[in-house]
């Protein structure tokens, strides 16, 4: 019995309403672009039905999957300027089961276009909302995870505005504590005046080496300062990680065998189980 034979017991999210997760740090080169690359793979292979929103300027997890730039005519940024649909702007991917909401350079620039509008914190919000109606089977997605650009920006704002929860990439790296609570600071604000239903699903340690003394102490730290937060997966340094979307793939289908791929098969499961753990009476 495979990993994903032993964890996938057809437990999914309601139909018509997908668990909304923002993969979000403000630091750059903390693996967010890979974990929600991987994790939406991971899950797919679980059985979910996964929707990545690419609201990354630099469009690397569009680029990860394999969706050439020329390809992407709508995009992201089409969205929320209101000139298209967000199916409009989904594509498939290699992967069964796991679609992406491209992203272009054209995304850098919403902030100053849409200036004052009064409900320009919630596009994202209300484009997820039209997603959900006349859905077919193939596109009433389970998971949508939104990738986030590397600072705390209007896209940003618009992310956690339209989510459920904040899953945390965190680098174990000196700084990675200093980065997190002011990203903990923002989460607050968006509950306060945005989304009073947001949370943090958890924090994901990535590029960790337990040959490294200062990744053992930023795992404790972490662990002592979130507690449970944590996710109980570490993700490690790993070169099929790093070499995968070169070539256009995620990890998972680059080199299955890997402990990258292992890993991310490994918070998959986690994050299901907070799910079930969430929704039980």
């Amino acid at each position: 019995m495979t990993v994903i034979d032993q964890v996938y017991q057809g437990d999914k999210s309601s139909s018509g309403h997908p668990r909304i997760l923002a993969l979000a740090n403000q630091k750059g080169g903390v693996g967010k672009t890979t974990t929600a690359i991987n994790l939406g793979t991971a899950l797919a292979a679980i059985g979910e039905r996964v929707l990545i929103v690419d609201l990354d300027p630099q469009g690397n997890a569009s680029t990860g999957l394999g969706i050439d730039r020329r390809s992407r005519n709508c995009s992201t940024y089409d969205v929320l300027i209101g000139e298209a649909q967000l199916r409009d702007a989904v594509v498939p991917t290699a992967v069964p089961r796991l679609h992406i909401a491209t992203s272009t350079m054209d995304l850098s620039g919403l902030e100053l276009e849409l200036g004052s509008t009064r409900d320009r914190a919630f596009r994202l919000r209300d484009a997820i909302a039209a997603l959900n109606t006349n859905a077919t089977p193939e596109s009433d997605y389970t998971y949508v995870l939104i990738d986030c650009p590397p600072s705390l920006n209007l896209l940003t704002v618009n992310a956690m505005a339209a989510s459920d929860a904040i899953l945390v990439p965190l680098q174990c790296e000196f700084f990675a504590l200093e980065g997190l609570s002011q990203l903990l600071q923002t989460v607050e604000q968006v509950r306060t005046t945005l989304n009073p239903n947001l949370s943090i699903h958890g924090i994901v340690l990535t590029m960790f080496d337990s040959r490294n003394n200062l990744s053992n102490q930023v795992v404790a730290d972490v662990r002592q300062f979130m507690g449970s937060k944590v996710y109980k997966t570490m993700i490690p340094r790993n070169v099929r990680i790093s070499e995968a979307p070169s070539y256009g793939k995620p990890v998972l289908v680059y080199d299955l065998k890997c402990v990258g791929s292992e890993a991310y098969l490994k918070l998959a499961t986690e994050v299901i189980q907070r799910e079930r753990e969430l929704r039980a009476p």
